[in-house]
């Protein structure tokens, strides 16, 4: 009987650090900068049991509370230091065509039409132009690229 003691204890102090790897597990698969924290949480909890025995209840409290901590202190975190991306307009498609010269597939009337980029159409806002004008695009309107003619 006291052997299956030890062996439940035993589990109970490293279920923790397999808490842990699941939660990181889940950060990898679904990445929100959330689950790791948690997991962090969860480390933590079974290091201390490691050292310290902790009632069951101590140990879901204390990993409560270090797991609105932290995740709150990483919030503070990244308010105040913001990550900055090398590719700002990476999932802005039409921003990165501001400026380039294209050719109207279907006439601009009545602010709308459409443009070819490449191999596809886009919509395109702007001042009259008939078929096979050249067109510079200036902005963009939801997804409609804003153009101008281009001299």
């Amino acid at each position: 009987m006291e052997s299956d003691a030890t062996i439940l204890e035993l589990f109970g102090r490293w279920i923790w650090f397999i808490v842990a790897a699941v939660l990181a597990i889940v950060e990898l698969f679904a990445p929100g900068v959330l689950a790791i924290w948690l997991a962090i949480a969860a480390a933590i909890v079974g290091g201390l049991l490691l050292a310290v025995d902790m009632p069951l209840a101590a140990q879901l409290a204390l990993f409560a509370v270090l797991s609105v901590a932290l995740v709150w202190a990483s919030r503070q975190f990244l308010t105040r230091h913001p990550i900055e991306s090398d590719h700002p307009t990476l999932n802005q498609r039409g921003v990165s065509y501001i400026g380039h010269v294209f050719i109207v597939e279907r006439d601009i009337r009545n602010g709308g039409g459409k443009i070819r980029v490449g191999d596809s159409l886009w919509l395109a806002e702007g001042e009259d132009a008939d078929a096979g004008a050249r067109v510079r695009v200036t902005g963009v309107n939801g997804s409609a690229l804003v153009v101008e003619k281009a001299d």
